[in-house]
């Protein structure tokens, strides 16, 4: 499989497969593609796996699209603006990544649900509770929010992230959940009461406009009945 990436604000990847190849993504994903790309819709790995990805915030079922009777196209657009990233999956590269952030994949991926160890992450982590597991081999892309900053994190190196503002990382990273400190800055100080702990080894992506807060931020000016 070969591929492009165009486009900066709204961008789109354009995925060329030889004979029998095959891309996975979620239902409606597909932006256009040749007339010899079959389609066929998929629990992929069971009614287990599939209720499970749907925790995680994507479809029940997903479509299997295969290059048939020669080389084929298939193309993915990005839902919001922002940025589409590749990333190799393979042993040692796995990935956790955000809810929604999964656009289309290799076939050899797998897509599951990423569950926090700690309760008080899960009860309080709001976007970093549940995610989406990356394992298998192969390519994917994925979709993030505004524009991506990206860290390096060492060994017991942490960050603190405001919640949703974390698009993804690899899965030797971990994440916790910490109180703001004081009751004054919880109350009156706008960032909310948690916030997402990082820490190190591994590499992290970060992204500037979470759709949740675009979202909060037009609500405010749409009129209440």
């Amino acid at each position: 499989m070969r591929y492009e990436i165009k486009g900066e604000t709204l961008p789109v990847v354009l995925c060329y497969l030889d004979n029998g190849e095959r891309m996975i993504t979620e239902r409606g994903s597909m932006s256009w593609m040749s007339p010899n790309m079959k389609m066929e819709t998929t629990s992929n790995g069971g009614i287990g796996k599939a209720i499970g990805r749907m925790f995680a915030g994507e479809a029940l079922f997903q479509n299997v699209y295969t290059a048939m009777g020669g080389s084929g196209m298939i193309a993915f657009a990005s839902s919001f603006p922002g940025k589409i990233v590749a990333y190799d999956i393979g042993p040692g590269r796995e990935l956790v990544v955000q809810k929604s952030g999964f656009l289309a994949s290799e076939a050899g991926v797998d897509l599951s649900v990423f569950f926090q160890k700690k309760f008080g992450a899960g009860l309080f982590g709001g976007e970093g509770f549940i995610m989406q597991h990356l394992t298998g081999q192969g390519t994917a892309f994925l979709e993030f929010d505004g524009h991506i900053v990206e860290y390096d994190l060492e060994p017991g190196q942490q960050i603190v992230v405001d919640t949703g503002y974390l698009a993804a990382m690899e899965s030797t990273c971990g994440i916790d959940v910490r109180s703001v400190p004081g009751v004054k800055n919880m109350v009156f100080g706008g960032e909310g009461i948690f916030n997402t702990v990082i820490s190190g080894p591994g590499h992290i992506w970060l992204q500037t406009m979470p759709i949740s807060n675009v979202a909060g931020e037009i609500a405010r000016f749409i009129p209440s009945k």
